[in-house]
């Protein structure tokens, strides 16, 4: 299968270690992976902020990127559930329906699309990990079940891929789909509320004995690692990709 890559700006410029697991691991998979030089950004950060018009050029410049392929994996629920559901500061024309259809993140790739059975190249994770789904990932893509759509069954496409690493541990925590206070914007207009939302989320995980936190959402953890550096806690970050791939972390 040929592949576009997309890595999102904020993870090229600050954890480019993801965007090379996720590479490798669409490899691992037989994948074709072609990674657009020009990309840049999606558009998210001005269309969150209210600046629609602003995300136009920016929106239009994504499509012609990524225009060629028929399936687009880049590795953060926030960005896809973007350009798959709110690319639309530009004029919806067939590309542009094309590419917002065409647009996978990479749990959903992995687990509906290749049906992955397992990792056998990954070494055993002998680790407790915290499993944090982001907003957009649980409601706008959904990897898992909101809790509280209590009259669906439960389900975690995020889980599954995970319970295939050998050794690793998923614990339990009390809120597990609540928001980390991360927001993209509103982490800088209401920093006192994403702070306390922060802090809330960190102590749920530590309690409960997690070494990792684990998300296919960068900018979640970036929000995290922030908290737990502050209060120097033993936990670390890090994106599925990297766990699922076994590569250094």
């Amino acid at each position: 299968m040929k592949v576009g890559l997309f890595i999102p700006c904020y993870i090229d410029a600050f954890f480019p270690e993801v965007g090379v697991a996720t590479l490798e691991l669409l490899e691992n998979f037989g994948c074709s992976v072609e990674y657009p030089l020009d990309q840049t950004c999606c558009g998210q950060p001005m269309a969150n902020s209210g600046c629609q018009d602003d995300a136009a050029a920016t929106e239009a410049h994504f499509v012609a990127c990524f225009k060629q392929f028929a399936t687009v994996v880049g590795p953060s629920g926030s960005c896809v559930h973007h350009v798959r559901c709110h690319l639309d500061a530009v004029e919806q024309t067939p590309e542009v329906r094309k590419v917002r259809a065409g647009t996978r993140e990479l749990v959903e790739f992995l687990h509906d699309d290749l049906k992955v059975a397992d990792f056998p190249w990954s070494p055993a994770f002998p680790h407790k990990v915290g499993l944090h789904d982001s907003c957009s990932a649980v409601r706008g893509l959904g990897h898992t079940r909101p809790s509280e759509r209590v009259n669906l069954p439960h389900f975690s496409k995020t889980r599954d891929l995970l319970g295939k690493v050998r050794g690793l541990e998923l614990v339990e925590i009390d809120r597990p789909d609540e928001c980390c206070g991360f927001g993209g914007s509103f982490c800088v207009t209401d920093e006192v509320v994403s702070a306390k939302m922060g802090y809330d989320r960190v102590h749920d995980f530590h309690r409960h004995g997690a070494e990792y936190i684990v998300s296919a959402d960068m900018s979640c953890l970036l929000h995290m690692k922030g908290v737990i550096d502050r209060l120097k806690l033993p936990l670390k970050v890090v994106h599925i990709a990297q766990i699922l791939n076994g590569g250094p972390l």
